[in-house]
């Protein structure tokens, strides 16, 4: 791992704050780090109102779609809620299709296979659609790159309002109304809102009009925590408002589905960690596996005996998930073995007869071992379709775009995309996208990155300096949880391994005869030599808590060690 010690703040802006918050030097160098410089500001983040919440009318195009649904409820037309099939898609159907079934019974909800679709608007969703007399279809997640899709729609006199957060092509489809804040025409004042968030945002100006305030939407915070949480969008700004309400709905007052999904967790309260690790994956896995519509029937049910029986079946796709997750990663490693391309820049591998619901995880267990940006194909139909995942600091998706000659269509972020392509297309794509990166990416950023807040000596890792780190949560990208360093630590003579295989390493630390506390690094096994016998070593950790036996006690989460 790179360790790199992040810059220190100017010292009379930490001064400031440490007078104006009474806090000390290292709380106030963490809320530096994060942009926030004022005590109004440091408010605002320790203290999200639903204040912050911004008019959802600044939106571009909001009214038009506003009026639009309005007049489809008036006319009695049917109505589509279609969305894709990943977390942020299915999370977004299930919020928009039950809020309009509080104002109106003729609404539908579309996913579209995986398989025989691919992602996104599809000329199958269209024609059913046409099929049952539907006349407006609300797209959520999807829809900003569907302009033969919309225009399809169109000839069949059907109306298409969407609700997307993915970066706009060079030409708008020619939709009713386009809510996407990434459009380079609208003025919305935050624009890292997950495809849900928009949803949201959307739902808000519905109701609005209705004289129903933002609170009374509160149940359907959980779905936008989730979908931020799956999505990994920033924890900044509106996000961090939505997924701190959003945590609070869940952990008091979850819909069915979710409450179904953390039965299993003994936990008195949930982070958004959890969110990531044991719900997205299992609500992921119904679109993988077999369908995304079982995911937007869990999360829409409301009765908690059907719900369990939906989470019950999605549990049995989330262990299929699993075991294809690690067949296919084996076969991946070979491939790329028998290539001889463990040096190359990029990680390209196919093969026809890859589970299409997985290839974006195998991606990111490459990257694990290969650290560089990485496409994992498999074929669709007659056409290949390819996942891809990067490493911190490298625009997949603009490298792929400077490769879209040799492709059909492709979408998505910086760090995470999706592409299809003719097979016979396949290698010149592979050759285009290797010779891209290899020419463009800085070297360094190819060994794995950690990022330190801060050093600081195990003293100050104090119950008191514990509870103020919790308030800095929810975590998640620009809002990490911090990361410290501390030097010459050594362990008390009982360094262990422990876990499957040994794979962990389990220790309790002192620095300079300091009080003794514990620490755990997952996957760090390895690195036992480097502790044993009192060795004095360097430590990159955060900080957590650890319940044994009915005791809660500090403990280190190790990250790194030297």
């Amino acid at each position: 791992m790179r360790w790199t010690l992040k810059p220190k703040p100017e010292t009379h802006k930490i001064n400031h704050l440490m007078e104006v918050l009474q806090v000390d030097e290292v709380i106030a160098t963490l809320l530096l780090q994060r942009g926030i410089e004022t005590y109004e500001e440091a408010k605002t983040f320790f203290r999200p109102s639903i204040k912050h919440l911004h008019d959802p009318f600044l939106m571009k195009d909001m009214e038009i779609a506003v009026a639009r649904i309005d007049k489809a409820i008036s006319g009695g037309e049917n109505i589509l809620v279609y969305g894709d099939y990943d977390v942020d898609g299915t999370t977004s159907v299930a919020l928009m299709s039950s809020y309009l079934k509080t104002l109106y019974p003729n609404v539908a909800t579309y996913i579209p296979d995986r398989y025989e679709e691919g992602y996104g608007l599809s000329f199958q969703g269209i024609n059913y659609a046409s099929d049952n007399d539907i006349s407006l279809i609300i797209t959520l997640d999807c829809g900003i790159k569907a302009i033969d899709k919309v225009a399809y729609a169109a000839e069949k006199g059907i109306d298409i309002v969407i609700c997307d957060h993915h970066r706009p092509g060079s030409e708008l489809p020619k939709a009713v109304a386009i809510l996407d804040p990434k459009r380079d025409d609208c003025n919305y004042p935050y624009d890292e809102l997950c495809g849900c968030g928009v949803g949201f945002k959307l739902i808000q100006a519905l109701a609005s009009r209705r004289g129903q305030s933002v609170v009374e939407l509160f149940p359907y915070l959980d779905l936008v925590a989730t979908a931020i949480a799956a999505d990994i969008v920033p924890i900044t700004g509106e996000n961090r408002t939505l997924a701190y309400f959003g945590m609070q709905v869940i952990n008091s007052a979850p819909r069915a589905g979710i409450k179904a999904i953390i039965a299993q967790l003994k936990k008195q309260t949930l982070t958004i960690t959890d969110v990531v690790f044991v719900v997205a994956p299992r609500i992921n896995a119904a679109g993988r596996i077999s369908h995304g519509l079982h995911a937007v029937e869990l999360l829409t049910e409301q009765n908690e005996d059907v719900a369990k029986q939906f989470a019950a079946s999605i549990e049995e796709f989330n262990a299929e998930r699993r075991e294809l997750d690690q067949d296919i990663t084996l076969e991946a490693f070979r491939q790329v073995e028998k290539l001889g391309e463990e040096e190359r820049s990029t990680t390209v591998v196919y093969n026809e007869n890859w589970h299409k619901g997985v290839i974006g995880i195998v991606a990111s267990r490459l990257i694990e071992t290969y650290y560089r940006p990485t496409l994992v194909f498999t074929k669709s139909g007659d056409k290949l379709a390819a996942s891809a995942r990067s490493i911190k600091g490298f625009d997949v998706y603009n490298a792929i775009e400077q490769c879209q000659e040799h492709l059909i269509q492709f979408g998505g972020h910086t760090y995470a995309a999706g592409l299809t392509l003719k097979e016979e297309n396949y290698q010149a794509f592979k050759d285009a996208f290797e010779e891209v990166v290899k020419t463009t990416i800085d070297t360094h950023l190819c060994t794995p990155e950690i990022l330190i807040d801060k050093e600081i000596t195990l003293p100050e890792v104090t119950p008191k300096f514990y509870r103020i780190l919790k308030q800095f949560a929810p975590f998640g990208p620009k809002n990490m949880s911090p990361i410290f360093m501390s030097k010459q630590l050594q362990d008390t003579g009982w360094a262990k391994c422990v876990g499957t295989d040994n794979a962990h390493l389990k220790v309790t630390v002192v620095q300079r005869n300091t009080q003794p506390i514990g620490g755990i690094g997952f996957g760090l096994g390895d690195k036992l030599p480097k502790v044993a016998n009192k060795k004095p070593f360097d430590a990159v950790y955060s900080i957590d808590e650890n319940v044994w036996n009915g005791e809660t006690n500090l403990q280190l989460r190790l990250r790194d060690i030297k």
